[in-house]
């Protein structure tokens, strides 16, 4: 006789599922919504506010939550806008920033409720995921000078992910859903 699972376990599945799938969606639009260009070289990056959605993600929903929505999300984005080469280095430094952010600020089961550990969470995200995007350029462009000219750009675009999530995250945290 085969088991079935357990309606509330369906439940919890069909959730989570969801609660990815939206995940995925928010971080992609958040990118594709409002990005700018730098100026700074043909490769100086974008900015973006898919990082202040991925660490939002993150903080309210934990580090496999924010994996997933990093790299599916802006990997994605970088698929259907013309950063194809680029798709694979995002799914791996978004997948880890989110992973990142997530655990820690889900560390001491705080599950994304200490502002403190929030704000070292992103702030400990970022060196990570440049170093992945500087590996990635500097594989993609054959040498290890070219992929300098977008730290910059990455800089900038997650101090404005910082600055925009954790203001959003205090608030949401006070809603009950997020609590």
């Amino acid at each position: 006789m085969q088991k079935t699972m357990g309606h509330s376990t369906n439940r919890i599945r069909t959730f989570d599922l969801i609660t990815s799938a939206m995940s995925i969606a928010l971080v992609f639009v958040a990118t594709m919504l409002l990005n700018i260009k730098l100026p700074i070289t043909a490769n100086g990056g974008l900015v973006h506010l898919g990082t202040g959605m991925l660490f939002i993600i993150s903080i309210l929903f934990g580090p496999k939550k924010g994996a997933i929505a990093g790299a599916f999300g802006m990997g994605l984005f970088d698929l259907v806008s013309g950063w194809t080469l680029w798709a694979p280095i995002s799914f791996v430094a978004r997948g880890l920033q989110g992973f990142i952010v997530g655990k820690i600020a889900w560390s001491r089961g705080r599950s994304g409720n200490s502002l403190m550990l929030n704000l070292i969470a992103t702030i400990i995200s970022m060196p990570p995921m440049i170093a992945v995007y500087f590996i990635g350029e500097g594989f993609l462009y054959g040498n290890w000078i070219a992929p300098a000219a977008s730290i910059p750009g990455d800089v900038v675009q997650n101090a404005i992910g910082l600055l925009v999530s954790i203001p959003v995250c205090m608030f949401l945290k006070k809603i009950p859903t997020f609590k």
